[in-house]
């Protein structure tokens, strides 16, 4: 991620870095560290609680920012499959991997990445949520839709879980401002 460090300005990026992340799981712990960290290395950084502004558009933001960020990194979560504003976000980034340079470092935070890759554990039990709501779905044309959905989200996890990461289980929410971290984020 040295990209980052280069001077140059692009008329196409706001930001260093969009972070994607489960709120309920780490917005106070590890998402605040890492915030916290990048902050102080200079780098620019979408965070949806501290880049939105009052009455703004959450999902119409986020569309925004992905776009407008240098890279993403995703704080993958043991309940990070249960948010289905996560999994847009996740598709949304990956997306924009595949269309462009952007850079996409997942952490796996408290989960094993095969775990996301095999859809086991709790991401298995969110995923058998959205299975019940595409079975109670009666519009053709609605499920449908949820079947792509739930396909897309599928496959993206899968596709971050084969990136190459941080995996950090069992480790404390300090260990993000140590040099050790910022070698493998920068």
């Amino acid at each position: 991620m040295a990209v980052l460090r280069s001077d140059e300005s692009s008329s196409s990026t706001c930001y260093d870095v969009f972070l994607s992340f489960r709120g309920e799981d780490t917005r106070k712990t590890f998402t605040d560290h890492l915030y916290t960290a990048l902050d102080q290395q200079g780098f620019r950084t979408f965070r949806d609680d501290d880049e939105m502004e009052k009455g703004e558009y959450l999902k119409s933001e986020l569309e925004k920012a992905i776009p407008q960020s240098k890279c993403s990194i995703i704080v993958i979560s043991e309940n990070y499959a249960s948010s289905t504003w996560c999994l847009d976000e996740l598709v949304m980034i990956l997306e924009r991997r595949r269309n462009s340079n952007h850079i996409v470092f997942p952490v796996f935070y408290h989960i094993d990445p095969s775990e996301v890759r095999k859809q086991t554990g709790r991401t298995a039990v969110a995923f058998a949520r959205y299975e019940e709501q595409f079975e109670k779905e009666t519009d053709s044309e609605g499920k449908r839709k949820l079947r792509e959905k739930i396909n897309g989200w599928r496959s993206a996890l899968q596709e971050v879980a084969d990136l190459i990461g941080l995996d950090l289980r069992n480790q404390a929410d300090q260990y993000v401002g140590s040099s050790f971290f910022f070698s493998y984020v920068i």
